[in-house]
């Protein structure tokens, strides 16, 4: 079989576009092919799709084609021009590569494929032979092919969470589909109106359809929902990760309180045991459950302070708004008698969210979604060794986490 034909074959090339010659320069591990096009042929409006009246060739332009063996592959062709009575002078589109494209669609796939693997744009570049800019260029036209073919449809359990973009609170909004664990949403900054844009891209139906949404109690989170979810006073959910990550913030003042009370009389009883406190009764490890035991039987405040935190977990066991509130108010009173300051702060900052921290027993829907996604975006983020800005972070949380069809067609 001829380079010609082989070449032919393997490109899936049909008429009118046929390859003219096939050139390999060993030296530089290279093979160009060239393509050419019947004199005969007719063209098509890439916008309207109507027949062109012929008008010229543009310069020879080249694509980076998939590698032959170890061989860079570039493909050659001078694209026709053609007269649209429509919209004019216009370039035709070409099977094997996007408009515009300098890759064709199979080694743009490649790249995506790569970058998937990779989730780091460098060692993608690195492995491919290709620049960064060239990479994100790729993600980049992804992300909107993605975004674009993504059908309008109701999301019913949305989940809203921050993320950090770097040190000195900057953080970035990051809405995110629970049902299906995808990112449908990523704004600057962690104000109402980082949220507000998102609903108000949501069509009346969509919106009307929204079951729940969970987030922590942050206010312009909360105003951006109540302005424009309906009904949002009974869809709101505070969730319980973060109402347990505040209270064990809440235990651990207590200890370092009393810890430092301690050491001054030269008690070591606290000293390495802050994780223990920290950790839910059964996921103590078993190489310390003794040792932990020993110390909560000493009746130190910290011990108080854990035992309200766990009796707190107890709340989410409730299926009826009734029950649940009866044991919180109970709950709060023993809290609010338990003279440790940190403890009844965060007991008085519940109170005032009680309505909505309820809501769960409506819903049964928790953050634990977002904060995987939060996981795999922070590894992102180490492997590529964060971002030059808001926009580039952007682009990489909806290329790894939209859950969106990046491939060229």
């Amino acid at each position: 079989m001829k380079d010609v034909e082989l070449y032919q074959r393997v490109l899936g090339l049909v008429a009118p576009w046929f390859v003219a010659k096939v050139e390999l320069q060993v030296k530089q591990q290279r093979v160009d092919i060239y393509l050419e096009h019947e004199p005969a042929a007719q063209w098509l409006c890439p916008e309207c799709g109507q027949e062109m009246v012929g008008y010229d060739h543009s310069e020879e332009r080249t694509w980076r084609h998939l590698d032959t063996c170890q061989f860079q592959t570039v493909l050659h062709a001078r694209v026709p021009r053609g007269t649209c009575r429509v919209h004019g002078v216009r370039q035709a589109a070409v099977p094997w590569a996007a408009p515009g494209g300098r890759f064709t669609l199979l080694f743009e796939r490649w790249i995506i494929d790569v970058l998937t693997e990779c989730q780091n744009i460098k060692g993608t570049c690195a492995l491919l032979g290709i620049t960064w800019d060239e990479a994100f260029g790729v993600m980049e036209r992804a992300v909107r092919r993605g975004r674009e073919r993504k059908r309008p449809r109701i999301i019913p359990y949305v989940g809203v969470d921050e993320k950090a973009f770097r040190k000195g609170h900057s953080y970035m909004t990051v809405v995110c589909d629970l049902k299906h664990s995808t990112v449908e949403h990523v704004a600057e900054e962690r104000t109402t109106e980082s949220l507000a844009r998102y609903y108000r891209g949501l069509s009346p139906r969509q919106r009307a359809g929204i079951r729940a949404v969970a987030m922590d109690m942050w206010e312009p989170y909360v105003q951006a929902t109540l302005a424009h979810v309906p009904g949002a006073a009974e869809k709101i959910v505070f969730d319980r990760f973060h109402i347990m990550k505040g209270l064990n913030e809440a235990l651990d003042k207590v200890r370092l309180a009393e810890h430092r009370e301690l050491s001054a009389e030269g008690n070591a009883a606290l000293k390495g045991t802050k994780h223990l406190w920290l950790y839910a009764r059964e996921h103590v490890p078993e190489a310390r459950q003794e040792e932990f035991a020993a110390v909560r039987a000493l009746e130190l405040r910290t011990g108080r302070a854990w035992a309200l935190k766990e009796t707190l977990r107890r709340l989410w066991e409730y299926r009826r708004i009734g029950w649940a509130r009866r044991f919180f108010e109970r709950w709060y009173g023993w809290a609010i008698r338990s003279r440790l300051t940190p403890m009844k702060k965060a007991a008085r900052t519940l109170k005032a969210h009680v309505g909505n921290i309820l809501t769960y027993c409506k819903h049964h829907i928790t953050n634990g979604v977002a904060e995987g996604l939060n996981s795999k975006i922070m590894t992102i983020k180490r492997k590529a060794c964060g971002f030059r800005n808001r926009y580039n972070f952007r682009m990489a949380i909806y290329f790894y986490c939209g859950g969106l069809d990046l491939y060229p067609r």
